[in-house]
């Protein structure tokens, strides 16, 4: 099987990784990819905004699987392409993507559906949005309705914040067009954990669950980033509620994408509040996490390859998934400002030391230049380490990341806070 995975951070780099075990699986190509995906994948430069390029670079490179990485793609279609020049495919089109690309369109959608999760008000005026949350009088959440790299989301504590955010959006355009209408909703209170699944559009095969830290600083502090850390399994999530957020949540929405007349095939990402009613959507993606990919995908005992492949082309019968009963953690290292602004090209010493202490080290923001390893990018590199128990992953995923360093690197030191606090 030849295979070309389109991305360029950790969650591309972990794929790879997984791919590359199987021996169904010839040779990955990787669009454009990074520092740590050379060394398994060739990487390739294609412009990824022209989708027929894209399509030819398969035909030519005779591509058994397209597997899609990051939510922009899918957002504008680039699953559609692929389908319609006869190449498997592991995402979902353009209309199912709009699960994630429209903060709007998820919530309408889960209302109509039934799925639970917060209420929320929909504004595309200041004043209206304004006078909505002096009036609500509770700590609420203000999302921009479009992509924002996970970083549109404000949960503000007061009004105060509440009100700069959406003037942030709405006035000042801080996220562009994809703040040209904002989700007003409640704020809701519990712990949060990530729930994949692949999807054929019928069959639903759930993986590993997880949880991930989005807050850049130590207790969940600090603005939103793309990720700070995660680990698996979620503690918090027992078959019990498995089942409970299988019947309520992740089966209603497949069907519901059914009854929309939406061909869904690829991942169904459902980030989830656990709170004193239940479980509630907090948000839906539709593509593997990140970092919550470079947590779960070490566990995986089943071949990643014939997963997909099986998932794309539309029948996983027959398909099962195994898992490894160790404990997994991935800490970011970041650079220097993120998620503000940050200054690209300072050098990375101590990779092979942390792989010999037994971690894997994945590449999210690198690239080579002139025979070295330098950043490139805002989440640089994802640590990862498994253990008997989440306490020894934790302590084997800080021992490896104390023999990494670059100018301006930090971290979150907490990674898995709660599993420890429940191990205790």
């Amino acid at each position: 099987m030849r295979i070309l995975v389109i991305g360029s951070g950790g969650r591309e780099h972990a794929l790879c990784w997984k791919l590359n075990e199987s021996p169904r699986v010839e040779k990955i190509f990787c669009a454009p990819g990074n520092g740590g995906t050379s060394a398994i994948a060739t990487n390739v430069e294609i412009d990824l905004d022209r989708h027929e390029d894209v399509v030819t670079f398969c035909v030519d490179n005779k591509i058994d699987l397209a597997v899609v990485g990051p939510e922009a793609p899918l957002a504008v279609g680039m699953a559609d392409h692929f389908e319609r020049a006869g190449i498997p495919v592991f995402g979902p089109g353009f209309a199912g993507a709009r699960l994630e690309s429209s903060k709007v369109f998820a919530k309408e959608f889960m209302g109509r559906y039934d799925i639970p999760t917060a209420t929320f008000r929909i504004f595309d005026d200041i004043a209206k949005a304004k006078e909505h949350i002096i009036e609500f009088g509770k700590p609420v959440v203000v999302k921009a309705y479009g992509l924002a790299a996970g970083k549109g989301v404000v949960v503000a504590r007061d009004e105060e914040e509440a009100l700069k955010a959406a003037e942030d959006m709405l006035v000042k355009k801080v996220f562009g067009a994809a703040g040209s209408m904002i989700v007003v909703e409640e704020c809701l209170e519990g712990e949060e954990v990530s729930i994949l699944v692949v999807t054929d559009g019928e069959k639903v095969i759930p993986l590993a669950s997880s949880q991930d830290h989005k807050r850049v600083g130590e207790g969940d502090t600090g603005p939103n980033t793309g990720g700070m850390g995660a680990y698996s399994p979620a503690p918090v999530i027992d078959e019990d509620m498995m089942e409970t957020i299988m019947g309520s949540i992740i089966n209603p929405t497949i069907e519901g994408l059914r009854n929309d007349k939406i061909a869904y095939k690829g991942v169904l990402y459902a980030g989830l509040m656990m709170t004193k009613d239940g479980p509630k959507v907090l948000e839906y993606n539709v593509r593997f996490g990140d970092p919550e990919t470079q947590a779960i995908l070490p566990r995986m005992r089943s071949d990643l390859a014939e997963l997909l492949y099986a998932a794309a082309k539309g029948d996983l019968s027959g398909i099962e998934v195994e898992w490894d009963d160790e404990d997994c953690v991935c800490v970011v290292l970041a650079s220097g400002g993120y998620p503000g602004k940050y200054v690209p090209g300072k050098a990375i010493t101590g990779i092979k030391e942390a792989e010999k202490e037994g971690a894997i080290v994945f590449h999210a923001g690198t690239r080579s230049e002139n025979g070295m390893v330098v950043t490139s990018g805002g989440r640089v590199l994802d640590v990862v380490a498994k253990g008997k128990g989440i306490k020894k992953a934790i302590d084997g995923v800080y021992r490896a990341v104390s023999r990494i360093g670059f100018e301006g690197m930090h971290y979150r030191k907490d990674i898995a806070y709660r599993a420890a606090g429940r191990a205790r």
